[in-house]
């Protein structure tokens, strides 16, 4: 029964859009709407600047982060506890409050690990900064962040190996649209040389 209530309560903190709320209470323009029109905090930052792009990820992070820490607290297991942080991330993904048209969830899934550690988490951004700033695209930091986590997590906490995996291949099946157009050549970077 624990375990049925939180994964609702985490699908319907993860059907909370940050790129939506933060649009109205900050007064700039709706991500939904403009560049790539996905509700997450990379086209917030395309779109709007730095501070409501930090606004909507600090948000979605903690969407993640709450229910899984409230299982947690539960005593839950860590397997289920794997499957609530997936149910925050298909919140985020199909939101039953915005039509079900969502974001990637990478933040969210970064909420939802957080407790893993903090070496776990260094590891997870550091990977993920060092990748856009090589690529300049945010997807790809995003893939080979996910692809990674499963292996740091082994090494941190091997009992979660499994939760991490499962929830690594939601975002990178999500990003099977970037995955085409890096193939393309079509994806917008978020960091451009001066070359470009």
């Amino acid at each position: 029964m624990q375990i049925t209530v939180m994964l609702l309560v985490a699908y319907f903190s993860g059907s909370l859009s940050g790129a939506v709320i933060f649009s109205k209470i900050l007064h700039v323009r709706n991500p939904s709407d403009y560049g790539s029109h996905n509700p997450g905090a990379t086209n917030m930052l395309r779109v709007n600047g730095i501070l409501p792009a930090l606004c909507v990820l600090i948000f979605d992070m903690l969407k993640g982060l709450i229910p899984v820490y409230i299982s947690y607290r539960l005593g839950i297991s860590p397997f289920f506890l794997g499957i609530i942080a997936i149910g925050a991330c298909l919140g985020h993904i199909f939101p039953c409050f915005f039509h079900f048209r969502g974001g990637k969830g990478v933040a969210t899934a970064l909420g939802s690990m957080v407790m893993i550690g903090f070496d776990f988490s260094g590891l997870f951004m550091a990977t993920w900064l060092i990748v856009v700033c090589v690529t300049g695209y945010a997807s790809v930091g995003a893939i080979v962040s996910f692809l990674l986590a499963p292996l740091f997590v082994w090494f941190i906490k091997p009992e979660l190996t499994m939760p991490v995996a499962m929830l690594s291949c939601l975002i990178i099946v999500r990003h099977s649209s970037n995955i085409q157009r890096l193939i393309k050549g079509e994806e917008p970077k978020v960091i451009r040389k001066k070359r470009d």
